[in-house]
């Protein structure tokens, strides 16, 4: 693929000021160095939109952590030195923050999750009609200095001594509300700056950052948990405004405002599809087998550009946006961008978003049930105290890095997403039961576990929220619409977040009954979410047994 320059005749609002500023001292300082400035856009649209992500997941990991301190068992806590307890005082109550010193803890930790989780899913819906209608920077540093003036704000409920359950919950609504500016925000742009070739690799490594912002959110939390919890929230509040405001002066959010177009190129074998039938057909169950070629070793001819080696049988035809050859086959073909933005009605009648919308409302359910309940599983269920088990629980995360770039590797090496997801749920199942029952046994056990559940469970929903989202939001069926993908991602994304809003509140009412009772409810969802794939795989299998006939 490669970038067409074209003469830079806009105003400096396009840019930002500090890519303005960057620009000017690369062009008094280093004249004579050529700068291949479209590979430098795309390393900082990577960079920032990877920090940004990671600030997101960072401020949202401390309430799992803290939790542990807010609520607790105070007579195995030892006495602060010159402290003495009256008799009016519970023993077992002294060390706990109110409102949260009482029974219902579990409840009102539920709620709080809930208030969060229940917002972002509603506004996540908003969230991706607004981001196809406004600048994503401005969209993406008002959604990160927000989120990060709420995290700051339940830190201070301990430095003010605000003890009010509706305080709370009212911080953790709106900090729900504006975190779904982040995700819709940072995958258009991604989606913009880069093509259809090794789409599964790079989304499935950029999508480390959720797991490395968990990390990260982790070990502050953990941090400052057991000294001042009231800084396990101030902390990640201060860096995720900070990095928002750097995210302003320097995010380049579309080719298009500094000059920079890409041209995408689709090539179609006319031997194996000498007609185009429509994508409800029932006969037709694949898609193209196209891929992208770079223009400059092809040979040009009026509107077909033939390579210069490989087939003489493929056709190469120009083409606006990338090619979606996931579900369903080529309905029309068209490089127009002009297109108005899709409404929902219009983006849940694309093939596959409906599948991959409920699929990722049970993915989403499991993994966020582990984000916010694994640090008090393993404190629970082990010896280990608050801060050793938030540090365990980063290896949920550490293993769906991992996850997240074996999902993107296989989806790209079969061309087959479904598949790739259901494998994966498919074994997760058993794995989440062997966790349960052997995970304590001891640390090493419970570590090896631990990593190989969170490649299991976190790959699928990594590569629905990534690769599968942008595919589909570049369906060809769009007519080269471009305005589509923000959409579709909020679709997708919210309606799995309501299913991460509904797993940690089941959670806490389940895990009164007992912990094991949650791992059922896990595993019932995991099969759930495979089953509601089996349409697409079937579709994907006989896709891939026609091209080996034809081969």
């Amino acid at each position: 693929m490669r970038f067409a320059w074209r003469r830079w005749r806009m105003s400096n609002t396009d840019v930002p000021i500090g890519t303005r500023c960057l620009q000017v001292l690369s062009t008094h300082l280093c004249p004579r160095v050529r700068i291949n400035r479209p590979l430098c856009y795309k390393f900082s649209v990577l960079a920032l939109t990877y920090i940004a992500y990671c600030c997101y997941h960072l401020t949202r990991k401390p309430i799992s952590v803290v939790k542990s301190v807010l609520h607790r068992n105070c007579s195995t806590v030892a006495l602060p030195r010159g402290v003495l307890l009256s008799d009016a005082i519970d023993n077992s109550t002294w060390c706990d923050y109110p409102p949260f010193d009482g029974p219902n803890a579990p409840a009102l930790f539920g709620t709080l999750d809930s208030a969060f989780l229940f917002c972002y899913a509603i506004a996540m819906f908003a969230s991706g009609f607004i981001a196809e209608r406004v600048s994503l920077r401005y969209f993406l540093t008002f959604g990160m200095l927000l989120s990060g003036i709420f995290c700051y704000l339940f830190g201070l409920a301990k430095t003010y001594n605000i003890h009010s359950i509706g305080y709370f919950v009212f911080v953790q609504a709106m900090a729900g509300i504006f975190q779904t500016t982040g995700w819709p925000g940072v995958v258009t742009v991604v989606g913009r700056w880069f093509g259809k070739s090794k789409r599964g690799l790079i989304f499935g490594i950029w999508n480390s950052h959720t797991s490395i912002g968990n990390i990260f959110g982790s070990l502050i939390a953990a941090k400052y948990v057991e000294s001042d919890w009231s800084m396990s929230f101030i902390v990640p509040g201060l860096i995720m405004g900070v990095c928002g405001f750097i995210l302003f002066l320097f995010l380049v959010d579309s080719p298009d405002s500094v000059g920079c177009a890409e041209r995408h190129i689709e090539t179609r074998r006319r031997d194996q599809y000498s007609r185009v039938e429509n994508a409800d057909s029932p006969s037709d169950d694949s898609d193209p087998d196209d891929t992208d070629i770079v223009v400059g070793e092809q040979e040009v001819s009026g509107n077909i550009v033939r390579p210069l080696r490989g087939s003489i049988n493929t056709e190469v035809t120009m083409r606006a946006n990338e090619r979606s050859p996931m579900l369903g086959s080529v309905t029309s073909l068209s490089s127009s961008n002009s297109s108005e933005a899709i409404g929902f009605a219009g983006a849940l009648r694309i093939p596959g978003v409906v599948e991959f919308s409920l699929c990722l409302f049970f993915s989403k359910l499991v993994s966020y049930t582990f984000l916010y309940w694994l640090p008090l599983y393993i404190q629970s269920s082990t010896t280990l105290g608050a801060e050793l088990s938030a540090d365990l629980s980063t290896l949920f995360d550490v293993g769906g890095i991992i996850g997240a770039i074996a999902a993107g590797v296989l989806s790209d090496y079969t061309n087959m997403p479904a598949s790739t997801c259901t494998g994966m749920l498919a074994v997760a199942v058993p794995m989440l039961l062997v966790y349960q029952h052997w995970g304590t046994l001891s640390l090493p056990v419970n570590i090896l576990l631990l990593f190989v559940v969170g490649i299991l469970v976190n790959g699928p929903y990594a590569l629905i929220t990534t690769s599968v989202s942008a595919e589909l939001g570049q369906h060809s069926c769009l007519d080269g619409n471009s305005k589509a993908l923000a959409t579709v991602t909020a679709i997708i994304d919210g309606t799995g977040s309501i299913g991460a809003a509904v797993g940690p509140l089941l959670a806490g009412l389940v895990s009164s009954s007992g912990w094991e009772n949650v791992f059922y409810m896990l595993m019932i969802s995991d099969v759930l979410a495979l089953l509601l794939l089996v349409r697409l795989v079937t579709k994907e299998f006989k896709r891939r047994k026609r091209n080996v006939r034809i081969e």
